[in-house]
C-alpha cells in the first residue's frame, strides 16, 4: 500500500522529523553533495530492507553507509594507513571508501551483501552532515531512485520515482556535484578504483603518491557497478556527432542540440547537470543521442555512467 511521502524543509523542524523517522525504521531521501540518498538505519536490517524493496534493487547489490564524522568510521572497519591519508584529504566529500569489516561492527549484513568489506562516506553537504549527526548513527543510502533507472539530483526527481513508497524527503535543492561518489577499495596491497566519480582519479592518486589499480574482475564488490545502470527508459547511443530519425540530442561544448551538458566544455558543469538532462530527455519518450565526452578529470566518471546507461538491458 502507498504512504504519504512528506516533503520537508531543511531547516530544524524538518531535520529533526526525518531523524525522528530514521530512527523508528522509516526510508528518508536526502541531499548530498553527489545525488540524493535513500537512506535508512544501517543496524536496522528491516529497515535496510526496506530500502531494497522501494527501489527494486538486487539484494547481490551493496549500499554505502554515510557517517557524520570520519571518527565513525574506525568502530566499523578495520582502519588502514590508506584510509587516513585519503579520508584527512577528501572526507567530507564525494569519495567513498571500502574497508574490512570490524568483528561486532553492528552493521546489517544486507548493507554489505553478504560481503566482509562496507564501503564508508562522510559526505560534505550541510543538510546532510545536520541530518547524519541529528541521528548519531550509520545511515545506508543508495541513490534514491528505481534500481538503475536514471539517479536524482532535485527532490522533484526522487519523488517522481518513490513517492508512496518511503516516508519521506528532506528538500534541500539540487546537488552541485551531480555524479556518485568514487569509490577506492582498500582490502589489498594496492588501492583499487571500483566505480569513477565526483572526485577525479587524479586527485587520489596525487594524494597517495602512486597510481590506483584498476578493477578488471566480473564479481559485484561495491555500489555502482551493474553493466546497466543509470538508464533512461529509451535507447541511448554515444559518440554521436548528430542525433538520427527522432532521437533527442544531448551536447557538449559549443553544438546545435536539443539540451547542452556544457556549452563552454567545462566537465565539473557537465557533472552537475548529466543527470538532470538524462530525467528532461526521458520525460519525452524518444531515444537519445549523446556527444562525446573528453575522458580526462570528471569526464571518466560521466562516460561511465554513459556507458551504464546505454548497455543492453
Amino acid at each position: 500500500m502507498d504512504i504519504e511521502t512528506l516533503r520537508l524543509r531543511p531547516d530544524e523542524a524538518g531535520i529533526a522529523q526525518a531523524a525522528d523517522l530514521l530512527s523508528a525504521g522509516a526510508l528518508v531521501s536526502f541531499p548530498t553533495e553527489t545525488v540524493y540518498g535513500l537512506g535508512a538505519d544501517a543496524r536496522n536490517g528491516t529497515a535496510v530492507a526496506g530500502v531494497f524493496a522501494a527501489k527494486g534493487r538486487p539484494s547481490f547489490n551493496p549500499l554505502i553507509v554515510h557517517l557524520a564524522q570520519t571518527t565513525q568510521a574506525q568502530g566499523f572497519v578495520e582502519w588502514s594507513d590508506a584510509a587516513e591519508i585519503l579520508a584527512a584529504a577528501f572526507w567530507p566529500g564525494p569519495l567513498t571508501l571500502v574497508l574490512p569489516l570490524k568483528e561486532g561492527h553492528g552493521l546489517s549484513s544486507l548493507v554489505t551483501a553478504g560481503l566482509d568489506t562496507v564501503a564508508l562516506r562522510v559526505p560534505a553537504h550541510a543538510t546532510a552532515r545536520r541530518l547524519l549527526a541529528a541521528f548519531g548513527g550509520p545511515v545506508a543510502a543508495p541513490s534514491a531512485n528505481p534500481s538503475g533507472r536514471i539517479s536524482p539530483t532535485t527532490a522533484a526527481h526522487v519523488l517522481a520515482g518513490l513517492s508512496g513508497k518511503i516516508a519521506a524527503v528532506l528538500d534541500d535543492g539540487p546537488c552541485m556535484v551531480g555524479l556518485e561518489s568514487t569509490i577506492v577499495g582498500l582490502t589489498g596491497d594496492t588501492p583499487m578504483l571500483l566505480r569513477a566519480g565526483g572526485l577525479p582519479q587524479e586527485a587520489i592518486e596525487a594524494a597517495l603518491g602512486h597510481p590506483l589499480a584498476q578493477n578488471s574482475g566480473p564479481d559485484i564488490t561495491a555500489p555502482g557497478q551493474l553493466t546497466s545502470h543509470y538508464a533512461p527508459a529509451g535507447a541511448v547511443r554515444l559518440n554521436a556527432t548528430k542525433p538520427k530519425g527522432n532521437e533527442l540530442f544531448l551536447g557538449f561544448g559549443n553544438m546545435p542540440c536539443d539540451l547542452n551538458l556544457s556549452a563552454s566544455g567545462d566537465l565539473t558543469e557537465a557533472a552537475a547537470n548529466l543527470f538532470d538532462c538524462l530525467h528532461q530527455l526521458d520525460a519525452k519518450a524518444r531515444p537519445i543521442a549523446v556527444a562525446p565526452i573528453p575522458e580526462h578529470g570528471l569526464g571518466h566518471a560521466i562516460n561511465d555512467r554513459l556507458q551504464r546507461a546505454a548497455a543492453p538491458r
